[in-house]
């Protein structure tokens, strides 16, 4: 097989929290990535799902450098990212961009189109300033922009079309990594769809490989080859997307895919929403960091802290307990609630009738 496009390895960032700006004693550590290990092959999309706060943004930005980590690894075509700096760095970052969550804050607002796209090419030297605004006209094409819309600026565009400029300025410079902050939840749903499908077509023209991080589990389904799951800064889940989909193993991506919204109103009313709130990563819960809201958790979860390890091909989870589960279903609790099942005799009286 051959070597992964992008390695990460124990790699964790660490806070601390200080009393205040004068003493600068140190009271505590918001331990917001801690321990993460992944990897993402040439042309792939890995999706890094899970709640907000869990740790997925800033394990995007420890990737690329834009913060530094505590500890771990990054190795990106076998070269560890965290020991380089200066020019090395610099030439590593060409190749791998991101494409932030916000179109409406990522872009400034006093540069054109055209000069937004150009920038980065400015900045690694790339062309002339003829070819650089070539450049441009073929990227917006590529984004499905047009031409004339390199001299207008930000403030003339929608959100899906600032969005699309964003990818183009990402591409400006030939990457091979694009790390992709959620950048459909601050779009329409329609629109959402149209930068999902422009970004699976770059893909696909262009030979990318995406770390795709997001909340809504509907759109990682239609994005990603594999998902690795996200929970108070480890991952307690990951898996070919089919597989994970199909058969989740761990509790809490059982209860993240029970939450999507349904359709069929036989459906509605079963689920039971995950209980209690996401412990604080300044004093993450001893053993098992789910097994304060997990409805599974035995002793051995309150003490003990489940290591990832492999269930299927590919397929791994953090669970003491995965394999005594029962088969995962519609109620995460593992029983219709009582209005549920009332709910759903009435409909089901209601359809008998109409029938009749």
């Amino acid at each position: 097989m051959s070597e992964p496009l992008l390695e990460v390895t124990g790699l964790a960032k660490h806070y601390p929290v200080r009393k205040s700006l004068i003493l600068a004693k140190q009271v505590g550590t918001v331990r917001a990535v801690d321990g993460v290990s992944f990897s993402l092959d040439r042309g792939e999309t890995l999706a890094l799902v899970g709640e907000s706060g869990c740790g997925k943004s800033t394990t995007a930005r420890l990737v690329l450098r834009l913060i530094e980590p505590s500890a771990g690894s990054i190795r990106f075509e076998g070269k560890d990212v965290t020991r380089i700096g200066g020019g090395a760095l610099r030439a590593m970052r060409r190749r791998m961009q991101i494409v932030f969550q916000d179109p409406y804050a990522s872009l400034n607002p006093r540069l054109t189109v055209a000069e937004t796209i150009i920038e980065p090419m400015q900045v690694h030297g790339i062309g002339t300033a003829a070819s650089r605004r070539a450049r441009v006209a073929e990227l917006l094409s590529l984004v499905g922009l047009r031409a004339f819309h390199a001299d207008r600026y930000p403030h003339e565009f929608s959100g899906g079309q600032r969005q699309r400029i964003g990818i183009a300025r990402a591409l400006s410079v030939q990457p091979d990594l694009v790390v992709c902050d959620e950048p459909v939840s601050a779009l329409d749903v329609s629109i959402q769809a149209q930068v999902v499908n422009l970004l699976k077509d770059l893909q696909r023209r262009l030979g990318l490989s995406y770390l795709f991080i997001a909340h809504d589990l509907a759109v990682v389904k239609h994005v990603a080859d594999r998902v690795a799951v996200m929970y108070l800064g480890q991952i307690v889940e990951t898996g070919p997307k089919r597989d994970l989909f199909a058969a989740p193993r761990h509790p809490y991506t059982r209860a993240l895919l029970a939450a999507i919204p349904h359709p069929d109103p036989q459906r509605r009313g079963q689920v039971k929403p995950l209980g209690g709130d996401v412990p604080s990563p300044m004093n993450p819960p001893p053993g098992c960091r789910f097994h304060t809201r997990c409805p599974f958790a035995q002793d051995r979860c309150r003490t003990e802290a489940p290591a990832l390890r492999s269930l299927a091909p590919g397929h791994e989870a953090a669970c003491h307990f995965t394999e005594s589960l029962p088969p995962a279903g519609l109620d995460f609790s593992g029983g219709l609630s009582e209005a549920a099942t009332r709910r759903l005799a009435l409909y089901a009286e209601a359809k008998a009738r109409n029938a009749a």
